[in-house]
């Protein structure tokens, strides 16, 4: 076991090529190396392409034979349950719904049977109802993780000891979750996850035939569970393994190694930020102190690389300088540095509104490249922990060159939007978002007019721009409010009033278009619309059929009941209202991939139906299957960068810039008063800026 430490990924990138540069005696076999993020395999990629495969004349290399895979697949991989995992959340899910469904009316259950409502009627226990598989999927997300990071504690509940991992007991909110462990355990006919990771772990010591090569490197990781700890400790004692790891202080890290030696321990019991100097580190660098606790047991650690490169006699310069050694400048240092004028190495932006702090990135960055012509945009990253929100903003403020002639200097950069989910890139996606949307909704004029503007449905009907504006007025002529029909409407009690429905708005159009509204004629109770030209005719035909699909296919959806039910009437509906042209038909293979993939993961064990889901369960399934999925292609690509804050936290850029991390954006941690262990942050505490 071999560990490398440096403050920089380059350093550490420099030293993986350097091993990587000594080829396999078996010249077929592929490098592995494990990386943390899609962006880092991509940073990594165009690093080692500069030193691998250079020859004697130098020039650009090429980095080919080598692997790079997520740690989640190197488990998969090592445990064999690289498809198909019952204890993957996407699967767990639909056992646990079949137990908390089951255990709704009994005493242990009671907690979470008042948080979905169980036995109260009314609008509010519908809205509790509503949670059912949002509910069940953080259960399911809760209860992997556990088995990961904290092993122990599903071995307690398993052995039928309601404590916490660690000898102490669980705190009375928390009580239900053992017997929900161990029913779900009872239903899934596969070995429990701490079962299978110490069978996996005797049998790799035991020496197991591996499907790794002779060396595996992880690269770039700030946190490792103790499970993947354990796979990696017993791969070493047959493979080498190298791990590099970026650390902000490497001081700090050779200060810590007596501290850290006992291994882990209670966050409450860890004093090891007592035996850190800056204040940064000592508050931001909880992440690397556990790290390096859990290493600790490993051995195999070398010394930490330090640059030898000297402090830039500015604001970050010092910063970094002071964090590298790890300490806090004295008064008498910190009265010796004056920050310059025209020093812009740091800067914070106070802005009144998301639109306003892109105004004012979009202003900085275009000065910064105006005053430093080396400066170019691919050195540029921009991250935003709510990149789909601030995504029209982006590019509304950059990359319109191309269609803005004489415009603000802005719209000539390139940008590379990543982490974006699925219903941002495929509009067929999109369209059975919002079919959702409107089946569980009131489907007003805006939301089924929305709809039509979608491009899919565009093409399918044939709607221009005049059409949508033309369809438009035609809303408004007629007095169309909400509700498709009358049937439609008996979730509010309004069945019987027909007024001001889709229905009646189409009525009073086609008679419209077959009749004149001379001296106020009427056909029993409907009023045509005056003034429909006989050029129109075709566009209100197209209308009334793409009404009467999208009325067609909610009354489908309102019938559903099972996961099967539903998707094949979402597949149905999403066909029945788009098309798309043949370059696009991507998008179409894309999304019958997408609910193939909701079908597998949800299909009973058993063979039978499986168990009855409410439209804001498929509500809920679709958009967290739907949900930003960092890609490799998204990376690196020259352009300006915008992305989360997880994937390319690891990755220098030579200026990084923060947007949209206000309070509401990073909210506190709930659980901090609880007896914590080292182990996974939540997705909110992990989106906090780079240390």
């Amino acid at each position: 076991m071999h560990v490398h430490v440096a403050e920089r990924s380059d350093v550490l990138a420099e030293e993986l090529a350097c091993l990587l540069a000594v080829p396999f005696a078996d010249p077929f076999a592929e490098e592995l190396v494990v990386v943390p993020a899609k962006g880092v395999e991509r940073w990594l990629t165009q690093r080692l392409s500069h030193r691998l495969g250079i020859g004697e004349r130098g020039g650009d290399g090429v980095c080919a034979g080598v692997r790079f895979v997520s740690p989640r697949s190197l488990v998969a991989l090592l445990t064999g349950v690289e498809r198909d995992d019952p204890w993957d959340p996407d699967r767990l899910v639909w056992p646990l719904l079949s137990v908390i469904d089951a255990s709704m009316g009994e005493p242990w259950c009671a907690t979470l049977a008042t948080h979905l409502g169980f036995g109260l009627v009314g609008e509010d226990g519908d809205l509790r109802r509503d949670r059912r598989y949002s509910v069940a999927r953080r259960l399911a997300g809760l209860f992997a993780s556990y088995a990961v990071q904290r092993p122990s504690l599903v071995e307690d509940w398993a052995h039928g000891r309601d404590l916490d991992g660690a000898g102490a007991a669980l705190a009375g909110d928390l009580a239900w979750q053992p017997e929900l462990w161990r029913r779900v355990v009872r239903l899934v006919a596969a070995a429990p996850p701490q079962v299978r990771h110490r069978d996996t772990v005797a049998a790799i010591r035991g020496g197991a035939v591996l499907a790794l090569p002779d060396r595996l490197s992880l690269f770039g990781h700030t946190r490792l569970p103790v499970t993947e700890i354990d796979l990696v400790r017993a791969v070493a004692e047959h493979r080498e393994v190298h791990l590099y790891l970026p650390q902000a202080s490497p001081v700090s890290w050779d200060r810590l190694t007596a501290v850290s030696a006992p291994g882990p321990v209670r966050r409450r019991e860890d004093r090891s930020a007592l035996a850190v100097y800056h204040p940064l580190l000592s508050s931001l660098g909880r992440d690397s102190r556990e790290l390096q606790r859990s290493l600790a047991a490993l051995g195999g650690a070398r010394p930490a690389t330090t640059s030898d490169q000297p402090a830039a006699a500015t604001l970050l310069g010092w910063l970094q300088a002071d964090l590298r050694a790890d300490r806090e400048p004295v008064a008498k240092v910190r009265a010796a540095r004056f920050v310059a004028d025209d020093d812009r190495s740091v800067q914070v932006h106070a802005c009144h509104g998301a639109a306003r702090q892109v105004e004012v990135l979009r202003e900085v960055l275009v000065g910064l490249l105006a005053d430093d012509t080396t400066l170019e945009p691919r050195d540029i990253l921009v991250m935003c922990p709510d990149i789909d929100a601030y995504a029209p903003l982006f590019q509304a403020c950059f990359g319109l060159g191309t269609s803005i002639a004489g415009g603000h200097p802005a719209h000539g950069l390139r940008l590379q939007l990543a982490d974006r989910g699925l219903a941002s890139t495929n509009p067929l996606i999109a369209v059975a978002v919002s079919l959702l949307l409107v089946t569980g909704g009131r489907a007003t004029a805006t939301e089924v007019l929305d709809l039509a503007a979608a491009a899919p449905v565009r093409h399918r009907f044939r709607f221009g721009a005049d059409d949508l504006a033309t369809l438009t007025s035609w809303v408004e002529q007629s007095g169309v409010r909400w509700g498709l029909n009358a049937t439609l409407r008996s979730p509010y009690k309004l069945e019987r009033f027909e007024q001001n429905t889709w229905r009646t708005g189409l009525d009073r159009l086609l008679l419209g278009v077959a009749m004149a509204e001379e001296g106020h004629r009427t056909l029993g109770a409907t009023l045509p619309i005056d003034d429909v030209a006989s050029a129109a005719v075709d566009l209100a035909g197209r209308l009334a059929e793409f009404v009467d699909r999208l009325e067609s296919c909610i009354e489908a959806l309102r019938g559903s009941s099972t996961l099967s039910d539903w998707v094949v009437n979402v597949d149905a509906g999403v066909r029945a209202l788009c098309s798309v042209a043949a370059p696009d038909a991507w998008q179409l293979a894309q999304f019958e991939r997408e609910l193939a993939g909701l079908v597998d993961a949800g299909r009973p064990a058993d063979g039978g139906r499986g168990a009855p889901l409410r439209l804001a369960d498929v509500r809920a399934m679709l958009q967290a299957r739907t949900s930003g999925r960092p890609t490799r292609a998204n990376f690196r690509t020259g352009a300006l960068t915008v992305c989360t804050m997880v994937p390319m936290r690891s990755v220098p850029h030579r200026v990084v810039a923060l947007v949209g991390l206000g309070r509401r954006r990073i909210p506190a941690d709930a659980h901090a008063g609880r007896r914590r262990r080292p182990g996974p942050r939540p997705v909110h505490r992990r989106a906090r800026p780079p240390q």
